[in-house]
């Protein structure tokens, strides 16, 4: 069932035109900086951005902080949206479940699914923002090393280390996300309706996390530590935000998967 799942996913040309539309922002923002000058001089502006204009090895970083708070969970709110709801509105749920499957079974390999649109999104923006982060914005000399968001020399069994706790902390951000949306697709009619849920917990989480009058409950937001991952290339690295944002959507993933199993596997099956 899951080995079906995915195939199903990554033989839809929707997959693969989402994730090109994703990944062509941070390529744009990269041909951009290249051939203009609208970002700042090096050494000038955020310590983030003139690290990645003076080594494009960081651009992975940089593209991963442009899609992840906006273009990224709506992609995958959407996906997660219809893994259940889909199935209903196009009648084939109830076939699904006559079959020997189980809801516990076709609800794990919906996850699976939903994952694996997220790890292959993940990697494919990484990958293309690594090659035009070199191409176009250059990289440090080999023999001295990328220099961190902090200014110290990082050598390159660190930078790849660090990229890869950068890209598994994104993954289990957008799980967090995941696992909201698969729940809102076994209690809503249609994948519309549970992507709009998904996003409307998704927006008022990033509007309070901007409020001073929200200050009790910043720490409890899902979208509150999204970004922690920069926080990996500073040295040393400040783990505070990471191990909290690690534990926050451990808690989202757990709570919504449960709710989502508890209420499907009850769920009254009409079409």
């Amino acid at each position: 069932m899951i080995h079906l799942e995915i195939v199903k996913l990554l033989r839809s040309r929707r997959t693969w035109v989402t994730i090109l539309l994703i990944d062509a922002l941070p390529t744009l923002v990269a041909v951009l900086l290249a051939l203009t000058d609208l970002g700042p001089r090096p050494g000038t502006g955020p310590a983030f951005l003139s690290a990645v204009l003076t080594d494009g090895t960081l651009f992975p970083l940089a593209a991963l902080a442009m899609v992840l708070p906006l273009f990224l969970p709506i992609a995958v709110a959407i996906t997660a949206g219809e893994a259940i709801a889909g199935e209903a509105q196009q009648g084939t749920l109830r076939y699904l479940l006559v079959r020997p499957v189980g809801r516990t079974r076709l609800l794990v390999a919906k996850l699976v699914s939903v994952l694996a649109f997220v790890v292959v999104t993940i990697l494919v923006v990484a990958v293309t923002a690594y090659v035009v982060g070199t191409l176009l914005l250059g990289q440090q000399d080999i023999t001295v090393g990328t220099t961190s968001i902090s200014g110290s020399p990082l050598s390159t069994q660190e930078l790849v280390g660090r990229t890869l706790l950068a890209l598994a902390y994104a993954m289990l951000c957008m799980t967090g996300v995941a696992a909201i949306g698969l729940f809102f697709s076994t209690v809503a009619e249609s994948p519309l309706g549970a992507a709009l849920g998904t996003l409307a917990v998704l927006i008022a989480s990033t509007l309070l996390v901007t409020l001073d009058a929200a200050h009790a409950l910043r720490p409890f937001l899902p979208t509150r530590y999204w970004l922690a991952f920069v926080d990996l290339f500073r040295d040393p690295i400040l783990w505070r935000d990471v191990e909290r944002g690690v534990l926050l959507q451990v808690v989202y993933v757990v709570v919504f998967l449960g709710c989502a199993w508890a209420n499907f596997s009850t769920k009254d099956v009409k079409d």
